[in-house]
């Protein structure tokens, strides 16, 4: 088996570097690797800091997270395409822990909680709770037989059966405000009609807790939530 990662970058040349370094760092025994990333129109050093590294590094001119993701995922070789952030700090079982749940070939999409590392005690350990019980107990309910509305999916920590997603594909046609804040939940609604999406607590990705200071973290919490139902209850 074989996992691309895949991180789309916009104006990340504080963050880039240290993200491949965990990205390369993953520990893979009995399945291969490689990392992808996505310069997705940056105009700061992203790109040439990422070209120092051995990885792939390619060019997305349209902006934005979805066309990035999607650029990434043809360009990957790997049977599971994995998505991770470039403000994201894996430890370095994080991805082993993911891809052997794919031993299991009902499961055609993986995620876990976010750990916000940087944030305050109180807003990273209440959040990283609530998300291993929240988030578990919500995918467990909207996969239910007689409702299947879909699946939960952290959109830096999702984990994809590279062949289910090539059918399911990314919603590209979202609108910006969509695709920064539904994008991840309406792949996991596409997809969970090929098969089994899993929300593992074990599953723990490292990431930045920066757009909850900037843009306050209950107005964004409360957003995450809204496009979360908007979208699960979408008509298609």
């Amino acid at each position: 088996m074989k996992a691309s990662i895949v991180i789309p970058a916009y104006n990340e040349e504080n963050n880039i570097a240290d993200a491949i370094k965990c990205a390369l760092a993953q520990i893979h025994d009995g399945f291969e690797i490689e990392v992808i990333i996505v310069n997705n129109a940056c105009t700061d050093k992203t790109p040439m800091i990422a070209r120092q590294f051995h990885v792939k590094v390619l060019d997305e001119k349209r902006k934005g997270l979805l066309f990035a993701r999607e650029c990434g995922r043809k360009a990957a070789t790997g049977d599971v395409i994995v998505n991770m952030d470039a403000d994201c700090r894996p430890d370095e079982k994080w991805l082993s822990k993911g891809i052997r749940r794919f031993n299991d070939e009902k499961v055609v999409a993986l995620s876990g909680p976010y750990d916000y590392y940087d944030g305050s005690s109180f807003f990273r350990y209440g959040s990283l709770y609530v998300q291993k019980v929240m988030y578990t107990l919500a995918n467990w309910f909207v996969q239910l037989p007689f409702i299947h509305l879909g699946g939960v999916v952290n959109g830096g920590n999702g984990f994809f059966r590279a062949k289910t997603l090539e059918k399911a594909g990314y919603n590209i046609s979202l609108k910006l405000w969509d695709d920064v804040l539904g994008e991840d939940t309406d792949t996991a609604k596409r997809i969970s009609k090929y098969g089994k999406v899993v929300f593992d607590s074990s599953v723990v990705m490292k990431t930045s807790a920066r757009r909850f200071e900037r843009q306050g973290a209950m107005k964004t919490a409360f957003r995450y939530w809204l496009y979360f139902f908007k979208i699960l209850f979408k008509r298609e």
